[in-house]
């Protein structure tokens, strides 16, 4: 009885001394012998590591890190060649795995984790069109300019105006059809910063509970409240 005792004892100890990590990223990147993985957070404006992990040989990896609330999170590659190899998703408490390869490192990531990554991704998938074609119609723009087709010019410019406020609308209509997921603030401080004050309150005050507590929430509420008062300020 009494050793029983004492290894319940040790093993009461064990478990209170284990460290629970919030969140978990792990996975592979296919074609890596040698670097340094970082897994990075951004803490007062400035983007800060807060687990790496060296590779030599196996192309696995592990990070860990405290979460709060859901946010981004990048996972930075350093390879000793000064090129930018990072990748970003909505992290949340739990597993998160990103599989890639060092040859197209940010490109080919398939990232299994979040339901705010699956809502990141969905919306990013829509942007990356419209990013696209204001690509091109900058290109045709700027080819008029050179061509001094001004007519073209000017045609392609308002073009260019009409995608622009597309754009917008799908990312207003996207945030109202999550307002229930954290992904919905952070992209309002990132793509529609540049909004009416109107449309900020209604988008912020229509939001569940537990986003308004959020990073990003939070966040957003102070935005909004300097936009107010440099509004008030004559």
């Amino acid at each position: 009885m009494k050793n029983i005792l004492i290894l319940l004892l040790l093993f009461l100890a064990f478990s209170c001394g284990k460290t629970e990590n919030d969140l978990t990223v792990k996975g592979t990147i296919k074609g890596l012998k040698k670097g340094t993985i970082y897994l990075q957070r951004i803490s007062d404006t400035t983007l800060t590591a807060v687990d790496s992990v060296s590779i030599l040989g196996d192309s696995s990896f592990e990070l860990h890190s405290e979460l709060i609330t859901p946010e981004m999170y990048y996972l930075y590659l350093d390879k000793n060649d000064n090129t930018k190899n990072r990748i970003s998703f909505f992290a949340d408490k739990g597993i998160t795995e990103i599989n890639t390869s060092l040859k197209n490192f940010a490109f080919d990531a398939k990232i299994i984790g979040s339901k705010q990554q699956e809502v990141l991704s969905e919306y990013n998938k829509m942007i990356k069109q419209f990013n696209n074609k204001s690509l091109d119609l900058i290109k045709a723009n700027f080819e008029a300019q050179i061509e001094q087709d001004q007519v073209k010019a000017d045609s392609l410019k308002g073009v260019m105006d009409r995608y622009n406020n597309s754009k917008f609308k799908y990312a207003l209509n996207f945030s109202m059809n999550h307002l229930d997921s954290e992904v919905t603030p952070y992209i309002v401080l990132t793509d529609m910063h540049n909004a009416n004050i109107k449309v900020l309150d209604t988008i912020y005050n229509n939001l569940d509970t537990k986003v308004l507590s959020s990073k990003y929430g939070i966040e957003l509420k102070k935005f909004i409240e300097k936009v107010k008062s440099e509004e008030k300020t004559p």
